[in-house]
């Protein structure tokens, strides 16, 4: 009975319980059913219109390390203060952080107020730039005061080295309406991104510019931010550069031009300088000088206006390493040599008999001095013009000249007709060696805004003025029809194996004086020795993803006893008490091998000498070239020869090789770089 009992009402109460659940679901279903008909629109609209920004965050740019590891450039994270607006954020709140935030940013209220709500559409507004560490930290340390206020990190480029391979390095910039088509609308860059101007930072603008990220905001059909969603993805740094550079040899080499310069009696005429260091085996550049010097910093922070004067009247912005063709003078003998041999207008014992002028047509000629009997190696030694421009004259078969006659054509053939053939063809095979030798062509160097060097003749039917040779052009000509009309004549010979009829830039001298030291290979000269993955910090055990490796440009195709002749010649020019280098290098631990170069130009309407030498070191196994030129320096023995010395001492020392332990110093940068005056001297200009 009991039992009985006990069921119905266990019985009653699910009933109960499954009618309330029941009640309970038709409730829920009905209240679902009114929200879908009644309120189903709103609920449509309201999801239609959450949509996501994106509000892009820029990358840092990649750095710049030296071939040691020294920093060269990089980006310093500056941070701003940045209110995000939402849309159900009050005026009220927006007073309330104002008065907070203004003696801290050291800024009024009223106008912090005003920067907060002076744009409503604006997502982001920026309320502080470059914000110092005591302002982050007012700010993270009371977020509950301002819920809309983030700190965004910016990239800022710095040169921590000041002017040191200032030309090199380059700078950067923003995006100008002149390659706004180019970077904004193809590479899809941000209007406000910066990009590299100049220099490396130009020429490695791919690689050192890194992705952009995207800040995620969730924000309404108006377009208000609503909801902060975080970062996706996050930016990318550029990557990492490693140059071949050596800091130290760079920091002495603008150091040692400077200071030949200020101590040079010829330094009123000094406007401009450079000098190139080359690894022979590689092509590395080891040092590469442009002076004036130039600081990059002055473009990406506020010392622009500073220097301004200084930079729109020195010249301080080009890098006359690549940039500035000049005659080399005799530096090209080098190279003449070879052609002489090679096309049999020399012969390892020809010998000239130099009284210290030579009749060429109807023009008088002189060198420096009655020389007397002078075989090929003195000649290289001493310089001696008088026979090289007999070697230029044989090439082109200009017979006969001595220091009473002129000479003239071969035997029955006349004057128009030598012109537009034996001698198109001798100045064009002078040239052309020159041209093998990496003297003309662009080097291939890793900089934007290289030139190319330039050859000349004389146009007789334009009063001997000098127009440009057009070497390839020539060559094809003579190939196809035996000869090219010109209006040249028998001195552009002389004057072409003397080095007056070329310019040529200093990056094009070393590498030349390279393939010189080297028996004929031409290596492409580089800055970029290896690129290493974002956020390297150098020195690294981090592989690297790219190493660049030699690249051989051409062989110049010549006997190797010809090579020996040079180089032995090009020994003289150091060693031999009569080499005209000779004052430079005597007491130096290690044997050079070299070749002076005089040449007169025209400077602001001034007859000037531009002062040129060419070099490399060891004489047995070598290692480096290098090449100097300072227009308007005097003689390439009185101010060039002496600073190639002064670099390779430095090299030499810092490699620890050929000096006692006692004067071996470090490849680092000097540490007081910012108070040498290669550093000071163009701070201060103004």
């Amino acid at each position: 009975m009991w039992d009985e009992k006990n069921r119905i009402t266990r019985a009653h109460r699910a009933s109960v319980i499954y009618g309330m659940v029941f009640l309970a679901f038709v409730s829920l279903v009905v209240r679902l059913g009114m929200d879908q008909v009644v309120h189903g629109a709103t609920f449509r609209s309201q999801a239609n219109d959450m949509m996501l920004s994106k509000v892009p965050i820029l990358p840092a740019r990649g750095w710049i390390y030296d071939s040691h590891g020294d920093l060269l450039a990089y980006d310093r994270p500056t941070y701003d203060v940045v209110l995000t607006q939402f849309a159900n954020t009050h005026r009220h709140t927006y007073h309330a952080m104002a008065e907070k935030l203004a003696p801290i940013l050291k800024e009024s209220a009223h106008v912090l107020y005003k920067s907060m709500t002076a744009n409503p559409a604006a997502v982001q507004v920026t309320l502080r730039q470059n914000a110092t560490q005591a302002q982050i930290a007012y700010i993270e340390g009371n977020h509950q005061w301002f819920p809309n206020i983030r700190i965004v990190l910016q990239p800022h480029r710095v040169y921590p080295y000041g002017d040191l391979a200032g030309q090199v390095i380059g700078y950067t910039g923003p995006i100008t309406s002149a390659v706004k088509n180019y970077y904004v609308n193809k590479l899809k860059y941000l209007p406000t991104q910066r990009i590299g101007e100049t220099g490396l930072e130009a020429q490695y603008e791919s690689l050192l510019q890194g992705k952009i990220g995207y800040q995620v905001m969730a924000v309404n059909a108006a377009g208000d931010p609503v909801k902060y969603l975080g970062d996706s993805p996050p930016p990318v740094s550029g990557k990492v550069l490693q140059l071949t550079l050596e800091g130290h040899l760079q920091a002495k080499a603008q150091q040692d031009v400077m200071n030949e310069i200020n101590s040079s009696p010829y330094k009123s005429t000094i406007t401009s300088a450079s000098a190139v260091v080359l690894n022979i085996k590689t092509g590395g550049v080891l040092a590469m000088v442009s002076y004036p010097y130039m600081d990059p910093n002055w473009y990406t922070g506020s010392g622009y206006l500073k220097h301004q004067k200084y930079l729109a009247t020195s010249g301080a912005q080009m890098n006359y390493a690549i940039q500035s063709a000049q005659m080399p003078g005799s530096t090209v003998k080098a190279a003449n040599t070879i052609a002489g041999l090679k096309y049999r207008a020399i012969t390892p014992r020809t010998t000239v008999y130099d009284t210290n002028w030579i009749k060429i047509g109807q023009t008088m000629r002189h060198g420096d001095f009655a020389a007397g009997l002078v075989g090929l190696i003195k000649a290289i030694a001493i310089s001696d013009d008088i026979f090289f421009y007999h070697l230029g004259l044989n090439l082109g078969h200009w017979v006969g000249s001595t220091a009473t006659t002129g000479g003239g054509p071969p035997a029955g053939m006349s004057y128009r007709t030598w012109r537009n053939t034996d001698f198109v063809r001798g100045i064009t095979r002078m040239f052309q060696t020159e041209w093998n030798f990496g003297l003309g062509p662009l080097t291939g160097i890793d900089l934007p805004g290289e030139v190319p060097g330039e050859f000349f003749i004389s146009d007789s039917h334009r009063g001997w003025i000098k127009v440009p040779f057009h070497l390839h052009s020539a060559e094809n000509a003579l190939k196809k029809t035996g000869q090219d009309v010109n209006y040249g004549s028998p001195i552009d010979l002389a004057f072409g194996a003397i080095g007056q009829s070329q310019q040529f830039t200093t990056i094009q001298l070393a590498q030349y004086v390279a393939t010189v030291a080297d028996n004929g290979k031409r290596i492409e000269p580089h800055l970029l020795s290896k690129v290493f993955p974002p956020n390297t910090r150098l020195p690294s055990k981090v592989k690297p993803l790219e190493v660049v490796k030699p690249k051989v440009l051409n062989t110049v195709q010549a006997s190797p006893a010809y090579f020996r002749l040079d180089h032995e010649g090009m020994y003289a020019v150091c060693n031999d008490p009569d080499g005209l280098a000779y004052a430079s290098f005597v007491g130096a631990p290690y044997k050079a091998a070299g070749k002076t170069g005089t040449a007169q130009i025209t400077m602001n309407g001034q007859r000037v000498l531009n002062s040129v030498f060419i070099c490399y070191a060891p004489y047995k196994h070598p290692q480096v070239a290098v090449a100097v030129m300072i227009p308007g320096g005097g003689y390439g023995a009185e101010t060039a020869a002496p600073i190639t010395r002064q670099l390779l001492d430095t090299y030499f020392r810092e490699h620890h090789e050929f000096y006692p332990r006692s004067q071996w110093t470090s490849t680092e940068i000097p540490h007081d770089w910012t108070q040498m005056s290669a550093y000071t001297v163009p701070e201060h200009m103004s």
